[in-house]
């Protein structure tokens, strides 16, 4: 049974129409300040996109608006798996969009390949998505395997007064006293692992809206 705007539980804010917001217009304008932050140095225009961590979908369908030729949201967690999310979300507002040949795909991080997914791709989008996974080098190469240009990761950090490579391990609720959240890398960590993953240029700042609690990364091969 299809549910209203009213009734999902929204986690992104989305315009679905002029003024019509799924949480509200602020939100949504944060999300628009990461998106531009995120996504302003990278062209897209004509290029295949691969969203690991979709949930509702608004980095998806912003890469759609931006002109990318094929996208692909990917999730699991939050629409099947363990999270208090669903998928309910991104099918609504992929409908009310109109991006109906925006593609998506039911997957965990850890079995993410070429094969898995059907292609590679030219961006990979990794947004708040590696301090949830147990196993974050892996994931990181997992998403970087089915990369051929740009990867955009996008996570907490932590350890920042660190020269080396290092990640901090939260075994409980640490971390915004969510269970869910198990590492914390430091920007040093981030561009040594995407440097190790093949990636021979590696940009980074932090993420607006966090203060310094969260960055993302630009790599490229």
């Amino acid at each position: 049974m299809t549910q209203t705007q009213q009734e999902i539980r929204w986690f992104h804010s989305i315009e679905l129409a002029p003024g019509v917001h799924t949480v509200s217009a602020d939100a949504t304008e944060q999300l628009r300040i990461r998106e531009r932050a995120m996504l302003d140095g990278i062209e897209l225009k004509g290029k295949s996109v691969l969203d690991i961590g979709a949930w509702d979908g608004y980095f998806t369908f912003a890469a759609k608006r931006r002109g990318a030729k094929r996208v692909m949201a990917l999730d699991h967690f939050c629409w099947s798996g363990e999270g208090w999310g669903s998928k309910a979300g991104f099918d609504f507002a992929r409908e009310k969009l109109g991006m109906q040949d925006v593609e998506d795909i039911d997957l965990e991080v850890e079995q993410i390949n070429p094969e898995s997914v059907g292609s590679r791709f030219d961006v990979v989008l990794f947004l708040g998505v590696l301090y949830h996974l147990r196993h974050p080098l892996l994931g990181l190469e997992r998403a970087a395997s089915v990369c051929t240009e740009t990867m955009v990761v996008e996570t907490a950090v932590d350890a920042r007064w660190m020269r080396r490579p290092a990640m901090v391990f939260y075994p409980g609720k640490e971390l915004n006293g969510d269970p869910t959240n198990w590492w914390g890398p430091n920007v040093p960590c981030m561009v040594a692992m995407l440097k190790d993953l093949g990636f021979s240029k590696v940009s980074w700042d932090h993420c607006p809206g966090f203060k310094k609690g969260r960055a993302y990364f630009v790599a490229r091969r």
